[in-house]
């Protein structure tokens, strides 16, 4: 979730922070062993937490515990989000309770090496997402299920949908999404150098903590623009979230959310799926995601927010929520 051309220069310099030390940091995060684990047969199997029946964990192929929230009533319509990086279920709190108050059952679950699953040194890529995904659809026998992703999300929801296919799906959502693809390429000549990743990984290893203030502090939610209502409380939610996830597992996903290329996977959602995106979106510029993506989709339709920023189904959340409900219903 790279910023754009217009992030102030102080801010930019936090992103190379450390630059000198990729290298090195590279090669202990690689030396993890790389080696597939071998399939669990308890895969997708539940296991609650504290006698709860609203929350608890799933399995996935390689043992990884996938935490979940699994609110409201069994026999409702099913919403499940899935988070941005570096983040958590928690991002949703907004749109799960808007949704449980109107009578959805609402699901939402932390990405491996987030939150609070298992901080994995391997898998951390989005087809081994989009199969834990898999493993919380099957393991909760969801059915018919409305998908919402939010930036990294977005990306996951869409090979999720392109990996397993629509038939457990009815709808979905992806609000300023990564697809098709991020960083440059001959392909995609509109993205971003490889150099501003690098960046990100080499602030992400130099000082985590303090990237992780600095990102939600300015671009994230637009609080570096002129006049901008600035929430404290965000910021530290944020911040929160981001340092609950593992440091590896982070670090990986900066290469799935930038250099996964979704164009296939897009052209594959056969159902109704709705591109929602800010147009002053600093962390996923809108020119070469949303309006890309709308016209990669078979039944997509594009919806663009005058001044929102990349966080806005928080800085927003009555506008989003009243447009999500709005394509449910339709």
């Amino acid at each position: 979730m790279p910023f754009d051309s217009s992030t102030p220069d102080a801010t930019r310099r936090t992103l190379i922070v450390g630059a000198a030390a990729v290298g090195a940091t590279a090669a202990v995060l690689g030396a993890a062993d790389a080696s597939a684990a071998a399939p669990q047969k308890n895969e997708g199997k539940r296991t609650m937490t504290n006698g709860k029946t609203e929350d608890g964990f799933v399995t996935a192929k390689d043992g990884a515990s996938i935490y979940y929230k699994d609110w409201g009533p069994r026999d409702a319509q099913t919403v499940m989000f899935h988070h941005g990086w570096p983040l958590s279920a928690d991002d949703w709190d907004a749109q799960m309770l808007f949704f449980l108050n109107h009578g959805y059952r609402v699901v939402a679950h932390d990405r491996r090496g987030h939150g609070r699953s298992t901080q994995t040194a391997n898998g951390n890529e989005m087809n081994t997402y989009a199969d834990d995904v898999l493993a919380v659809v099957a393991g909760l026998g969801l059915k018919n299920v409305f998908h919402v992703g939010h930036s990294t999300g977005g990306g996951e929801v869409a090979r999720y949908l392109g990996r397993h296919g629509t038939s457990r799906a009815g709808k979905a959502a992806l609000l300023g999404a990564v697809p098709p693809i991020m960083v440059k390429t001959e392909a995609n000549p509109g993205g971003l150098p490889l150099e501003v990743f690098d960046g990100f990984r080499a602030a992400l290893a130099a000082n985590r903590a303090q990237f992780f203030r600095d990102i939600p502090s300015g671009p994230f939610y637009g609080f570096n623009r002129d006049g901008a209502k600035v929430s404290q409380g965000v910021i530290d939610n944020w911040w929160r979230q981001g340092m609950m996830g593992g440091a590896k597992a982070h670090y990986d996903c900066i290469k799935a959310f930038s250099e996964t290329d979704f164009t296939e996977d897009l052209k594959k959602i056969g159902i109704p799926t709705l591109v929602m995106h800010g147009d002053d979106d600093q962390i996923v510029p809108i020119a070469d995601s949303a309006l890309l993506s709308s016209k990669l989709l078979p039944k997509g339709t594009l919806k663009v927010y005058k001044g929102f920023p990349h966080g806005m189904a928080t800085t927003h959340a009555e506008t989003i929520n009243a447009d999500l409900l709005a394509f449910f219903k339709a």
